[in-house]
């Protein structure tokens, strides 16, 4: 009998209604929520959402968590919708050594705009970006959480500062160790100032086999192909994989490489030779092969069109540090000294790449949401710049859920970081995004943000908008400095 009884307890206890056991704890609870199942392209709705620390750890139908648990906090979510945290992953902290405090001050705009992750892609302070890296972790410095390629690799005496100068297959060798075993990187950027072709190529398939992820800037002598062949693991700019469109790619490059022709003549076969054919066998290529794209289309089209919109009025200078603001006069200067010709190509230009964008979707392309914000490139503001760039995305032929995707799912795919980033589910991170609208609906629902929750602590609207007004009064003050 005594056996008997013991047997049958545990049998009692599985089967023992829920309302008989006691609440579990947590930290705080989303309750009466739409939530984005971004994945699936569908809202969930009258969900509620518990977080305990930095993680989710229940996500359900709001009658039956509010039974199962009990929070000292809640917020309401009835209305409103809920997504994962967005990542803009592609970032410059830069200007040189004076402009460092003007950087600093850039990050609570990601945070403010609903961005809880970055991807920084090399400017001209990597040790300090690193630093910050480390001390946003520690919860030393407030921003969101920051991966960092360190310095580039570049060839010897670069146009770009901040880099690491290589001249041969030793010192590319040397040159991953340092960013692997003295940085830490996240990643790996590549560039092409004066980096020799070979050594591009080089580096790629050494990143590579040191398990690194790579990204940069493919030399005019090398095809896209050749590029993706050695193992890059992301094209930055839609540039590039326009170029990989273009029929006569190979024999450009080869001329390019030879001397016969010079960057304007080879930019002009690349503009006239793109084939639809060609780009399409040439992405499907990328998927294969775990290729991502990020387009960076609004960076791209503020530059393009300088001439129509001198962004003078634009009322997100005012949280754009003066120093930081003066490295945009080179930009401008370009723009202002082309002729109408001139003036038109860039238009035309943008027009066409930016048309190509429906095709790497269709080819099954990973596409990634990210800015190029930062010092240099005017007018690409760091934080709005995102939701920009999403809206974008939209206009130029893809979904609202796609776009969404490229901006919350694609950087944690490139990291290989899914199992904790990109999804409202029990066991990942606590870094969320509640909107007044339905994404799905209008991308551009992104902006209208009533509360973030970065690393499981909540910021309303009003926390939100004192970040905005205090960088805001920093720049006032610096702007007043003599």
């Amino acid at each position: 009998m005594k056996t008997l009884l013991a047997t049958a307890l545990p049998l009692v206890a599985l089967f023992a209604s829920p309302a008989l056991a006691s609440p579990q704890q947590g930290d705080m609870m989303i309750r009466h929520v739409s939530v984005i199942d971004v994945e699936h392209g569908r809202a969930n709705a009258d969900q509620a959402v518990v977080l305990r620390g930095a993680d989710i750890v229940a996500v359900g139908p709001d009658r039956a968590i509010s039974k199962a648990w009990r929070t000292p906090s809640a917020i309401e979510g009835k209305g409103r919708f809920l997504i994962p945290a967005l990542w803009d992953m592609h970032v410059h902290f830069g200007g040189g050594p004076d402009l460092i405090e003007e950087n600093k001050a850039l990050l609570p705009l990601y945070v403010a705009h609903g961005i809880t992750t970055i991807r920084d892609c090399s400017g001209d302070l990597p040790d300090s970006v690193l630093t910050w890296r480390h001390d946003i972790a520690s919860g030393s410095l407030f921003g969101p959480r920051l991966l960092t390629s360190g310095a580039k690799i570049e060839g010897i005496a670069p146009v770009w500062k901040g880099t690491i100068e290589v001249g041969s297959r030793a010192d590319v060798d040397a040159a991953i160790t340092r960013l692997q075993q003295r940085d830490h990187v996240d990643f790996v950027k590549i560039t092409d100032s004066t980096l020799k072709p070979d050594l591009f190529l080089y580096a790629v398939a050494q990143a590579k086999a040191h398990g690194l992820r790579s990204s940069g800037h493919i030399p005019m002598a090398l095809t896209v192909g050749q590029a993706v062949d050695a193992g890059i693991s992301s094209i930055e700019h839609l540039d590039y994989a326009y170029k990989a469109g273009v029929k006569d790619e190979a024999a450009i490059a080869a001329d390019f490489a030879a001397g016969r022709i010079d960057r304007a003549e080879a930019n002009r076969r690349i503009d006239a030779g793109f084939d639809t054919d060609t780009a399409m066998a040439a992405y499907r290529n990328f998927a294969a092969k775990g290729v991502f794209v990020t387009p960076t289309l609004n960076g791209s089209r503020i530059l393009a069109y300088l001439d129509r919109d001198s962004h003078a009025n634009d009322p997100y200078l005012a949280f754009i540090g003066p120093k930081l603001r003066k490295t945009y006069d080179w930009r401008i200067q370009r723009a202002a000294g082309a002729d109408p010709a001139a003036t038109a190509a860039r238009h035309d230009h943008f027009e066409r790449v930016a048309a190509i964008l429906p095709l790497l979707q269709k080819a099954g392309v990973t596409i990634i949401a990210g800015t190029d914000a930062g010092f240099l490139n005017s007018f690409n503001y760091p934080g709005i710049g995102l939701h920009d760039e999403l809206s974008l995305f939209v206009k130029e032929g893809l979904t609202p859920t796609q776009a969404l995707s490229a901006a919350t799912r694609a950087g944690p795919a490139w990291f290989g970081q899914l199992d904790r980033y990109g999804s409202v589910e029990a066991g990942k991170a606590a870094d969320l995004v509640l909107l007044d609208r339905n994404p799905l609906q209008d991308i551009n629902a992104t902006r209208a943000i009533a509360t973030v929750v970065m690393r499981g602590k909540s910021y309303d609207r009003a926390a939100l908008d004192s970040m905005l007004a205090d960088t805001k009064a920093r720049v006032a003050d610096w702007n007043k400095a003599p």
